[in-house]
């Protein structure tokens, strides 16, 4: 009885890591199928991956900061023009225009 008993815990045991395996192939089979739908659905819809939104992200800082600046200048130009007509007391152009 005993060794009865042992084959049958046995023949459980098997079967439990069978069906384990089957379930962990299961698994990836479905998320595979959902990763490749989720993929198609993405591309459907045009978002953009993300390696390419940070790129243009990037770009976008870069600008932003050089159009700071830039204002930054011209703010400065126009006081130093702004200080040369009051000094001078006539109508001076910016450096580089013709008067």
């Amino acid at each position: 009885m005993t060794q009865t008993n042992n084959r049958l815990i046995d023949e459980i045991a098997r079967l439990a890591t069978d069906a384990a395996a089957v379930a962990q192939g299961a698994r990836r089979e479905v998320e595979t199928v959902v990763r490749a739908q989720i993929e198609r659905l993405l591309a459907e819809a045009n978002v953009v991956p993300r390696d390419e939104f940070e790129a243009v992200k990037a770009i976008a800082v870069r600008a932003a900061d050089e159009a700071d600046a830039l204002r930054a200048r011209v703010e400065a130009l126009e006081a130093i023009h702004k200080a040369s007509q009051h000094a001078g007391g006539h109508e001076a152009g910016l450096p580089g225009q013709a008067s």
